[in-house]
């Protein structure tokens, strides 16, 4: 099943947007139409605080690409996004929709995105380089995936390949809008996209306590913990300093690293592995006194206990043992569907569902986010699940469970 169409080779040169005017330009050639590709680019491997860095933009057979780093005002974009009355179509689009909203306040309406679309027909690889070699052969270059697209001038490279994450995107919607209503999963991505389109971004400002999060603090002493988190905060601050991404900065393995061996002084800080002689000569006063002040506060004898970092709900073990049946019962209609698990009920819902256990589909009805056509497909399935787990409570027989719970 492959579309032709024209070669990336012979296509003209997308239109630069980076004066008022030709922004202005572009919108009016946006005003009179009904379906509009979007994608972004964003700078989060190259600087502290990431931001939007390009907005590539594609209407029948043109290809804008915006630099939102330029001087002029992009808010009459949001009401092109927030038109009911078009179809805005992305390929994966959480990470550009969130960002978006974060940093320009946009709203969304008629979202279509190819990606959920791809996995809801059961392409196994529906990432854009996988579905634009099969139906387009047209070949993404990978190798500028993690490119900095906060650099000016931009690369012509960078450009070609911004240009073509929007390209093909109308096409691919309307090649899977057919294969959707053939196999009778329209519903199932519309939920999706109304879920897309209701996301609201998370509080990413710098949480010490989140030095919890880095692997290997479990197996550290009190001290060394207290340590960890004094370095996590040193790190932080030299990141934003140098306007870095704090991993760029140091590793998370040297931060633990640093912690295990508690130095006192430079020559013993040297010897620390992983950390250099140039990083004793840029840093190492900072790290010592992080250390410094993590003996002065003490052992840390408790770790803090952060909720989980995507902003779902936070469970008790009743719940998690819940949870983890409804993901086996989640898993095994995914595979009998030939449908990708989040389709079948997005983690949020199922989330949801572990903390209110609905013993009827009335109470299942008023769990958020969960769709008139789960409720068709899944109602009776899951509240019988839910009533099973209750007797299993009621009859002691979770207690054997509730060990196992990796924390």
């Amino acid at each position: 099943m492959t579309t032709s169409r024209q070669n990336p080779t012979d296509i003209p040169p997308p239109v630069m947007v980076e004066e008022e005017r030709e922004f202005e330009g572009m919108l009016e050639d946006l005003e009179g139409q009904s379906i509009i590709a979007f994608d972004t680019e964003a700078d989060s491997f190259f600087n502290y605080q990431e931001k939007v860095c390009l907005i590539q933009v594609t209407v029948e057979d043109r290809d804008y690409i915006v630099d939102p780093l330029a001087d002029f005002d992009l808010s009459p974009l949001g009401e092109v996004f927030a038109d009911p009355k078009r179809r805005i179509v992305f390929h994966d689009g959480e990470y550009d929709i969130l960002i978006l909203k974060r940093d320009y306040e946009f709203d969304f309406a008629g979202l279509f995105d190819t990606r959920v679309a791809a996995a809801a027909i059961g392409e196994a690889s529906p990432g854009l380089a996988s579905v634009l070699k099969k139906y387009f052969e047209v070949e993404l270059d990978k190798t500028l995936q993690r490119s900095n697209w906060s650099q000016r001038p931009l690369d012509p490279k960078q450009i070609s390949y911004a240009r073509l994450d929007t390209r093909y995107l109308i096409p691919l919607m309307e090649k899977f809008e057919e294969e959707l209503d053939r196999q009778d999963r329209t519903e199932i991505v519309q939920g999706e996209f109304l879920r897309l389109e209701s996301i609201e971004p998370i509080d990413r400002s710098f949480n010490p306590d989140e030095f919890v999060r880095l692997k290997g603090v479990r197996d550290l002493s009190p001290i060394e913990r207290q340590a960890l988190r004094e370095l996590f905060i040193v790190r932080d601050r030299l990141a934003e300093q140098l306007n870095r991404p704090p991993f760029k900065v140091m590793s998370n393995q040297v931060l633990v690293n640093i912690a295990k061996a508690l130095p006192t002084n430079s020559r013993s800080l040297i010897e620390v592995p992983m950390f250099s002689s140039r990083m004793v000569r840029k840093m190492g006063d900072r790290i010592l006194d992080a250390i410094d002040e993590a003996v002065h506060k003490g052992p840390l004898t408790k770790l803090p206990q952060l909720p989980p970092k995507d902003g779902s709900l936070s469970l008790d073990d009743e719940e998690y043992e819940l949870h983890e049946r409804l993901r086996n019962w989640r898993k095994n209609w995914a595979e009998a569907e030939d449908l990708d698990s989040s389709l079948v009920m997005n983690r949020h819902v199922l989330m949801r569902v572990a903390v209110a256990r609905p013993r009827t589909l009335d109470e299942l009805v008023a769990v958020e986010g969960f769709l008139p056509w789960q409720i068709r497909r899944y109602g009776d399935a899951l509240v019988a699940l839910t009533a099973e787990f209750e007797n299993d409570v009621s009859s002691g027989k979770l207690a054997s469970a509730k060990g196992k719970r990796r924390r």
